[in-house]
């Protein structure tokens, strides 16, 4: 995946997107500026960092949707909601499906620098974590059916031969089943699968 994290602007208003281009790059921070949110869709890198200062008040899919449809098909980036109509009722609104942040345009440059400049440090930190559990979703992915129940009675700390008289299997055949996992999930102890397993749960929780 890509590590050079961006700052995208998706806004209407071309005299608003250039000058919030200028202020970003005025710190030296990579911006990216779309018109509408079906133009920042076609042109969304997922696999870069960083997060997303987003109006509102636009034709067509408009800001909201947006949110709503990043807050579930790319939960790890911050959503900074950046509108010039903003009201206490739009922004709780903003808050319940996902934003990570609500600055109206009237704030100062500096306010606006500092948040942004925070979303961006989450939006690492959210990739890097993205990176994680998409590493061991595909770790686990590897198990076959059999392996992935052995899988869940090992993290539960049952022994090989409790795992053998609760599944009808020999115990031989259980600790060449646990051999297995260990070598196809690349865990070097029980308590490294166990992270390793509850990462990719947590995962499936964030996207639900």
């Amino acid at each position: 995946m890509g590590d050079k994290a961006k700052v995208y602007i998706v806004d209407d208003d071309q005299d608003m997107r250039q000058s919030m281009q200028w202020l970003l790059e005025s710190v030296n921070l990579p911006v990216y500026v779309y018109e509408s949110a079906e133009q920042f869709l076609s042109g969304f890198n997922e696999n870069r960092p960083g997060c997303l200062l987003l109006d509102v008040h636009m034709p067509g899919m408009g800001g909201l949707r947006l949110l709503e449809y990043l807050h579930t098909s790319h939960p790890y980036l911050p959503v900074v909601i950046f509108t010039g109509y903003g009201d206490v009722e739009m922004a709780v609104s903003a808050l319940k499906v996902g934003a990570f942040d609500f600055i109206e345009k009237t704030a100062t440059p500096q306010l606006i620098l500092e948040r942004v400049q925070h979303a961006m440090e989450v939006g690492k930190s959210l990739h890097v974590q993205a990176i994680e559990r998409a590493r061991c979703k595909q770790l686990l992915d590897q198990l076959s059916q059999r392996e992935h129940e052995i899988l869940l009675k090992m993290i539960q700390g049952q022994s090989s031969k409790s795992i053998a008289i609760e599944l009808g299997l020999s115990e031989r055949t259980v600790e060449k089943h646990r051999k297995n996992v260990m070598d196809k999930t690349q865990a070097r102890s029980v308590a490294e699968l166990v992270r390793l397993f509850y990462v990719q749960v947590e995962d499936k929780e964030i996207k639900t």
